[in-house]
């Protein structure tokens, strides 16, 4: 039997996967280099007030972000909601604002599920050996290689406000962003020349100061849910970074320090 069949048959499948790299990658490309249109800007900048701080070359770099989280991304509504173009927009842009000038990507995920308002979820707790079921009202979920789950209600309100230190969509995108380590767990893939050591030591510090705080009843800058563990404090903390960054800078400035290396901004200087 003559194997020259086999090598032309192996030879154009490989000839097929190099275009199709060559293509998905040409488009890619294509994406992050292409503006949005005046009305999609005027939308997000209506709907995420935030992105008006950014400087401008960063402004450029967060539109070929959205359009090519757009592409990847499908937007299924739940409960009967219709998704509106805004909502996608919205939820595009504060998700992109994470990775703006980071070379990582949400590569995984494929579909953003979005409630109209808090949704309910099932969590069974455990006590010796019995397990009690339970219903919860959730504003936002995030599971490692996607789906993000979503309640609107939430979700524009915490882009309409820019400074209230609340923001399921950039809470739940911190955790994608953890969870491209492999393991969400406040240990995300840091910047290259970021030391572990130095993460470490920032995030164990102010992971602390935060559950000693709340102890002792006292308010805190990062939202209490940051103590429930380590992956949720790094969420919330990345949600004040943004938010609330003069004030993190000036409390918790190692912390700071860290999350600035680790997404190549400095919030604090945007004005």
């Amino acid at each position: 039997m003559s194997v020259w069949p086999v090598l032309v048959a192996a030879l154009l499948l490989a000839a097929f996967l190099l275009y199709r790299r060559y293509a998905r990658l040409r488009r890619r490309k294509q994406l992050l280099a292409t503006p949005l249109s005046p009305a999609q800007r005027e939308i997000i900048e209506r709907l995420v007030p935030l992105v008006r701080r950014l400087p401008a070359p960063l402004r450029s770099a967060l539109e070929g972000k959205v359009n090519l989280f757009l592409d990847q991304i499908t937007f299924r509504g739940q409960n009967g909601l219709e998704v509106s173009e805004e909502m996608q927009l919205s939820i595009a842009a504060q998700a992109c604002l994470l990775i703006v000038n980071s070379p990582l990507w949400y590569d995984t995920l494929r579909n953003v599920l979005i409630y109209p308002s808090a949704f309910l979820t099932h969590r069974d707790t455990h006590d010796g050996n019995f397990v009690h079921e339970g219903r919860h009202a959730t504003l936002g979920e995030s599971w490692t290689r996607g789906p993000v789950i979503l309640s609107w209600d939430d979700a524009l309100h915490g882009g309409l406000d820019a400074e209230d230190g609340h923001n399921v969509v950039i809470h739940e995108f911190a955790h994608q962003l953890d969870s491209l380590s492999g393991h969400t767990n406040g240990i995300p893939i840091l910047r290259k020349g970021q030391a572990y050591s130095g993460w470490e030591a920032a995030m164990l510090e102010a992971y602390s100061d935060h559950i000693r705080r709340l102890e002792r009843g006292e308010r805190t800058l990062i939202d209490p849910y940051g103590g429930t563990n380590h992956e949720e404090f790094l969420a919330e903390a990345i949600v004040t970074f943004f938010e609330r960054p003069q004030a993190l800078q000036r409390e918790e400035p190692a912390l700071y320090a860290q999350l600035a290396q680790l997404l190549a901004l400095d919030p604090a200087r945007w004005g």
